[in-house]
């Protein structure tokens, strides 16, 4: 089990709706400032963001979409987020370019 204190690892898969890659990646790249602004996230770890495309589609172009991870400073910090208005007004513009999104937490085994 983990501790309500401990860290929480966020890794978040964004795909982005056809022709809409560009409006979602300028989107994402204002996402980590705003979090790091916001206190919420672990001290000494920045938000990562990567271009990512599945190369198991052959013979097909490969639609690229976004990883992002990073490390929420506790289990209560994501629902603070949600009480921000600097955080949500980034959340809130996600939507009509996003396909679908993953949102995963991460616990390292061993």
């Amino acid at each position: 089990m983990s501790n309500p204190t401990d860290p929480v690892h966020r890794l978040v898969i964004y795909k982005p709706k056809q022709g809409h890659y560009d409006q979602l990646k300028a989107i994402l790249l204002s996402h980590g400032p705003a979090l790091a602004k916001s206190g919420l996230l672990r001290e000494g770890h920045s938000v990562q963001l990567w271009s990512a495309s599945d190369l198991r589609r052959h013979g097909h172009p490969p639609d690229p979409y976004f990883v992002e991870s990073f490390y929420w400073r506790d289990e209560k910090a994501a629902n603070v987020a949600h009480e921000l208005p600097a955080i949500m007004s980034v959340w809130e513009t996600m939507g009509p370019h996003l396909e679908t999104m993953t949102l995963t937490t991460l616990e390292q085994l061993g």
